[in-house]
Parts: C-alpha cells; structure tokens; sequence
C-alpha cells in the first residue's frame, strides 16, 4: 500500500517531516520505522525527513514491509471474513474464542487464526486487532493489515467517528422501568 502526494505551488510545509505528518497524520513512531525501512521518497528517491519540498515533487510512502508475528501462534481455523482489502480484514468472531492469546488460550485465540491465514497469503505483519469483543460474545472484529491502517483506525474511534452498534438477545422478563444509555 502505497500513500502519495504532489506537492503543488500552494502547499507550505517546512520540510518532508511536517507534510507526512499533517497530510497523512503518521506517527513519529512509524516514521521511524519507515525511514528505517527506506520507505519514504521524493521523485523516486530515497529522502530524509528535512528535506525541503518543491512544486510537483512526488512523495511516496510505501507502508509496506515485513514485520515480525512470531508472538503469536498459527492455528488453522475457519475463519468467517465478511470483507477484506489491502487494508483490513473483518471478520464474524462466533462466540467462545477469545480475541488475543492469552494463558488459557494461547493457541486458540482468533489472533492464532489470523495469523495462520496471513501466513497462507503470504503477509508477514503483525496481528492487529482494531477492536475486540470478550470470548463469549460474537460479532465483527477488524484486523488492521498495517501499522498505519490501526492508527486510521484508532483515530477514528477516539474522535467517535467510527460508528459501532450492539445488539443483545435476552432471555427472561425485563422490569419496563429500567433504562440503559
């Protein structure tokens, strides 16, 4: 996945740094990583963060790299994927398995699902859950292919704009008179 940006006789940034980071809001962690990486460039080369930036320069931010997943075990499971892109997986969590490893499940988490089906597409990443549900709840749970994605997202759900809705089912009798908001 690839971010890109010319550069136009109206824009104003002091450097390559403060575009990157106002137009595509990346964190000064992952863009560590990516200069690291040499993932950022300018006109098809490789470029530092205090460069200065012309009219038509092409920035170009390639988010893609092999990241370590070996924290995680890989387990075969059959996964239920409602939809999927280059940027996140969503999938239907049935109740019963919980989201990320844990003591008691270390091997049977969705995560340990995830992470045998990324490894059968051939996607060497981290395993990024967006939100999570409990072990006995089911519903859809998002899987950020990308550091970048998961931070889109976060961001998104700490300005309330990334809309979740829950539904319950109840067995019993409900006294009318109580409310929950």
């Amino acid at each position: 996945m690839k971010l890109t940006y010319v550069v136009t006789p109206n824009t104003h940034y002091a450097n390559l740094k403060e575009l990157l980071k106002i137009e595509f809001l990346i964190s000064d962690r992952l863009l560590l990583k990516l200069k690291r990486e040499n993932k950022i460039l300018i006109n098809g080369s490789t470029a530092s963060m205090g460069m200065n930036l012309n009219p038509e320069d092409k920035v170009e931010v390639n988010i893609d790299f092999t990241e370590d997943n070996s924290n995680i075990t890989s387990k075969q499971m059959n996964l239920d994927i409602l939809y999927e892109d280059e940027a996140y997986l969503v999938i239907n969590k049935p109740a019963g398995i919980p989201v990320h490893p844990s003591m008691e499940h270390y091997e049977d988490s969705l995560s340990s699902g995830i992470k045998y089906y990324f490894d059968k597409i051939g996607l060497h990443k981290k395993i990024r859950p967006v939100n999570r549900l409990d072990k006995d709840t089911s519903g859809i749970v998002i899987f950020a292919k990308n550091e970048y994605i998961q931070e889109c997202l976060i961001r998104q759900m700490k300005a309330k704009s990334f809309k979740k809705e829950y539904i319950a089912v109840c067995d019993g009798i409900i006294n009318q008179d109580t409310r929950y908001n």
